[in-house]
């Protein structure tokens, strides 16, 4: 997966089309992806000495991977991803548009 946390991603389908936010939390076995504002459910909470609130409570859930597009700063467009080594070996990604280092 190509995604990382704190990356800015554009939204690809569902309600949430065309926005764009930064990654919060990103479980690569599973494939799923939490982002901030998008993908908001609301949980019902008991009252708990342990939890800082009860009711209702508005939450980012995780969603697929796939739905959204890595955004690149220097083009500011959705864009593949492709991978490029350095001179010093290190791995990096790279953006399809522009050809620019993303990491």
């Amino acid at each position: 997966m190509d995604i990382r946390k704190d990356d800015t991603v554009q939204v690809n389908s569902g309600k949430n089309r065309r926005a764009r936010a930064k990654v919060q939390r990103v479980s690569k076995g599973a494939g799923l992806i939490v982002v901030e504002g998008i993908n908001i459910v609301k949980r019902h909470t008991r009252a708990n000495p342990n939890v800082r609130q009860a009711g209702i409570v508005s939450m980012a859930a995780p969603f697929p991977a796939s739905r959204v597009m890595l955004v690149c700063n220097h083009c500011d467009k959705a864009v593949r991803v492709g991978h490029k080594n350095l001179e010093d070996g290190n791995k990096v990604r790279v953006c399809k548009s522009c050809q620019e280092v993303m990491d």
